[in-house]
């Protein structure tokens, strides 16, 4: 294997393993939520609160993470950010009362926000310094993040209900990870900073986005409005409107789950041949007609079809638009992250809400209209005309680098 093939993959593993701990991370508490809730003797608006707190908390966090990555850089936000998620486990396993509670996952939506603009950032820095696309396979390792976390909690609690067992061990597999991936993550704060342009580098105040970095934060809203959706609202349609059994139900999101995962795992290689550009457009539209289509047909399996054109289509949105954020610099890349999480916070309330003053169906009729919209955004970001090669799943199959 050629030095610069080992190199990649050494900083693919490492950065992959930032991308595992947070989907490990927020699976691990959220999937302990009815033990907080019945240890704390909260009510279901608590609940809720609690869970809002913690979106608010990475939405918030903008600012904050604009001058940590200006200041830190990708490699230095990323490991502490990390760590300070697995702190966050522990604080939980022994928080004692509400007031507290609050306060700790608010911490934690400001840890999510800067791990996920450093990490996404080095991902993006992988595929610029070795011209390989690997951003849609990393998204896939916060997938398998939240699989290995739904796994542990339910072997630790077959044993033990105590939280102070589980987070402690959680935390202590988060710290493990983040040390060993720390030595191959990519150094990037002194490069960059010799890169900014000099007119960035005298205005160090609040810089105006331009219209290129909005249409990205839109083509991102709308995109995790689309993903929080069906994850939130595809159980109660198909039992509700597609007259779906008990056991078919949660299939819904099921369908949605496998096929971004699958998605992702495929996408860099789409990417390299279609580019960025089209494979957004395409997906996006492939998401809201093929959802459209299926509302109208209704029954199971046309539901179940079009929950999966959603998962296929919008699997390589989120990614994509990373990367074309992280080429306008850090202070863009935080917005258009910060906009994600916006939608993916705001998304089902205001389909719920929707729903509400409606119905369900013309609940999930504005997903497959927010999926349309980024579609139309995608037409408005210039991306790059053509892509690097795509990253081999083993990279010892690749020939060697010129």
């Amino acid at each position: 294997m050629s030095p610069v093939r080992d190199d990649f993959r050494r900083s693919q593993v490492a950065i992959g393993a930032l991308f595992l701990v947070l989907g490990f991370q927020y699976a691990t508490w959220v999937s302990r939520v009815p033990a907080l809730k019945a240890r704390l003797d909260l009510g279901e608006a608590q609940i809720g609160l609690l869970l809002m707190t913690c979106g608010i908390g990475a939405a918030v966090s903008f600012p904050l993470v604009t001058v940590l990555m200006r200041r830190l850089g990708s490699r230095l936000l990323s490991v502490l950010s990390a760590l300070v998620l697995g702190g966050v486990l522990l604080a939980l396993s022994v928080v004692p009362n509400y007031p507290v509670t609050l306060l700790v996952l608010f911490l934690d939506g400001a840890a999510v926000g800067c791990l996920n603009v450093a990490m996404n950032a080095q991902g993006a820095a992988l595929e610029a310094r070795y011209e390989r696309t690997t951003m849609s396979r990393l998204h896939a390792t916060f997938s398998a993040g939240s699989l290995l976390a739904a796994l542990l909690a339910s072997g630790v609690t077959s044993a033990t209900g105590t939280l102070a067992v589980h987070f402690g061990l959680a935390a202590a597999l988060l710290a493990v990870l983040v040390v060993a991936a720390r030595p191959g993550l990519l150094a990037d704060g002194p490069a960059e900073a010799a890169a900014e342009p000099e007119e960035k580098k005298r205005r160090r105040g609040f810089v105006l986005p331009s219209a290129v970095t909005l249409w990205m934060g839109l083509a991102m809203v709308f995109g995790t409005v689309t993903e929080g959706a069906m994850n939130d609202w595809s159980a109660l349609y198909l039992k509700d409107y597609a007259h779906a059994g008990a056991g078919l139900a949660p299939m819904g999101i099921a369908v949605v789950s496998v096929m971004m995962v699958c998605a992702r795992i495929f996408a860099d290689g789409w990417r390299t041949r279609f580019g960025d550009g089209r494979i957004v457009r395409t997906g996006s539209l492939l998401a809201g007609l093929g959802l459209a289509l299926a509302l109208a047909v209704g029954g199971v399996v046309p539901t179940l079809l079009g929950f999966a054109c959603v998962g296929l289509g919008v699997a390589a949105v989120t990614p994509c638009v990373y990367v074309a954020a992280a080429r306008q610099g850090p202070d863009a890349l935080s917005l258009v992250a910060a906009m994600g999480t916006t939608g993916l916070l705001a998304g089902p309330a205001v389909i719920g809400f929707i729903a509400g003053a409606t119905s369900l169906l013309w609940g999930m009729v504005a997903v497959a209209a927010s999926a349309a919209v980024v579609s139309l955004c995608a037409t408005r970001i210039h991306w790059p005309a053509q892509q690097p090669a795509a990253a081999p799943a083993d990279p010892r199959l690749a020939p060697d680098a010129a």
